[in-house]
């Protein structure tokens, strides 16, 4: 079935077809509507499932902490403060190896409050022990979700996965979504099988007291089942593709990059701009590629090694920054490419924060510097580089002086 969809809508429209028996969520901007759309459907009686109403992101990620603990399928999803209220169970939740499936529509963090997209949320969660995987369309993300099912559940892997989606630029976007019929996504996604759940007839413990004796061993098979979950990954998106004739999952994408001497590299929706605009220079006779990051975690280390094997220039786009310090995906890539060897420079661009755009300008402007010293937390599109230059100098002075400027 084919239709433009809003992509909160396509994304309610994937979970009902993959039957959660329990949904939990606290409504939050901008992923009100992928629950509301499911709470709908449950009260049509479109879908079988209990959807439990909470009164905050914290009890709703408790709730389907204790339902999938006692064996259920379960979904929720949230934003920006919500998800960060989530982060103390989230980090349950990946330790009692539970294989929730949340979608996080992206969102800025406060203060000062903005309710528009970056990826700072999501980022903040990135040592939970949560599979985070990043979509670039509407259709990609409906597709990760089946997906992440898939994978969370798979015997070899159970843990959570976190499907991420630009908040309004992909939840409030009407664009033509393919959606699976019911029967198809029963062959590739069957009924949940849990391994270990909560249950008076078998009593066990989850999730127990653990004395310094166990503790990092525990911590270590989390770390080794987010790395094994690497090739679980790779064959989800293989058998949706031989189901449903998409390749909308896996670790990386790759676009132009075979002979590309310099390489953009990025995670969600911005990178269909980035690509638009490779395309761009390549008429110019420019040899530009494209690696798009679909998988941050777990962190794909060697397909990123390898993609970037003859690059000679690096240019990492991050919709979030680590304070304080830097990039967060360049300082990642910087460290797997001198780890195996690779002394290609790295640039780390922080760009779009809250929202503001990435247009080509930018774009251009940012490959433009490739031709300088390898730098690292170069902030791109402040308000000082539009300014004549004895304002930017004014500018400069008064935030250095910790006024904020408005």
């Amino acid at each position: 079935m084919r239709k433009v969809i809003e992509g909160s809508m396509a994304v309610a429209e994937a979970v009902k077809r993959c039957r959660p028996a329990v949904i939990s969520a606290y409504p939050i901007t901008p992923q009100t509507h992928i629950v509301e759309d499911l709470a709908q459907m449950v009260a049509d009686g479109q879908l079988e499932c209990e959807f439990v109403n909470s009164e905050s992101e914290h009890s709703a990620a408790s709730i389907v902490l204790g339902a999938s603990a006692a064996g259920a399928r379960t979904f929720t999803a949230s934003s920006s403060q919500g998800i960060l209220l989530m982060v103390e169970v989230l980090y349950n939740i990946a330790g009692l190896r539970l294989p929730v499936v949340l979608t996080c529509a992206n969102r800025a963090i406060s203060s000062p409050l903005n309710i528009w997209n970056d990826h700072q949320d999501s980022m903040a969660c990135r040592d939970t022990g949560w599979i985070q995987l990043y979509a670039e369309d509407n259709q990609e993300v409906a597709d990760m979700h089946f997906q992440a099912y898939r994978i969370a559940e798979d015997h070899r892997v159970l843990l959570p996965v976190m499907v991420c989606m630009d908040g309004f630029i992909l939840t409030h976007a009407f664009e033509p979504v393919e959606i699976p019929e019911q029967d198809e996504v029963n062959k590739y996604l069957p009924s949940y099988q849990p391994v270990y759940r909560l249950d008076p007839a078998q009593p066990l413990s989850l999730g127990a007291f653990c004395e310094p004796s166990m503790y990092m061993e525990t911590r270590y098979q989390l770390s080794l089942a987010l790395e094994r979950s690497k090739p679980v990954i790779e064959e989800a998106a293989k058998e949706f593709e031989a189901a449903f004739g998409r390749y909308s999952g896996g670790l990386i994408e790759t676009y132009r990059l075979d002979d590309a001497t310099e390489v953009f590299v990025g995670m969600g929706s911005m990178m269909s701009n980035v690509k638009e605009m490779v395309d761009e220079l390549r008429a110019q006779g420019r040899r530009v590629g494209v690696l798009r990051v679909r998988s941050f975690r777990p962190f794909p280390s060697q397909e990123i090694v390898q993609a970037l094997a003859q690059a000679e220039r690096v240019a990492v786009l991050e919709k979030a920054v680590s304070l304080g310090s830097a990039g967060i995906l360049a300082s990642e890539i910087r460290a797997t490419l001198a780890l195996n060897g690779q002394q290609t420079p790295v640039f780390g661009f922080v760009v779009g924060l809250g929202g503001r755009d990435v247009p080509h300008l930018w774009l251009k402007r940012i490959y433009d510097r490739l031709s300088g010293p390898p730098a690292d937390g170069i902030w791109v599109d402040l308000h000082e580089e539009l300014l004549e230059p004895d304002q930017a100098a004014a500018w400069r002075q008064q935030w250095e002086s910790g006024i904020p400027v408005s």
